[in-house]
């Protein structure tokens, strides 16, 4: 019974990306494609942006711990 539950979870074969594309194109339509392609673009660079803006006030923080320390 595990096995099949694992089976579900793999990633998908060559015939169900076929199946995918299609049915993205017959919901979206060749022209909205492009669209909503940059779109995500742009959403995944915000996000990469947000992250590395995070990780460099954490960074920031913890120089300024250690400098406070050491004083």
């Amino acid at each position: 019974m595990l096995s099949s539950h694992v089976l579900l979870l793999s990633m998908p074969g060559g015939s169900e990306w076929i199946l995918i594309i299609l049915a993205v194109l017959i919901l979206f339509g060749g022209r909205k494609i492009p669209e909503f392609m940059r779109g995500l673009g742009r959403g995944i660079r915000e996000f990469n942006d947000a992250k590395t803006n995070v990780q460099k006030e954490i960074e920031e923080g913890m120089q300024e711990k250690e400098k406070s320390k050491a004083s």
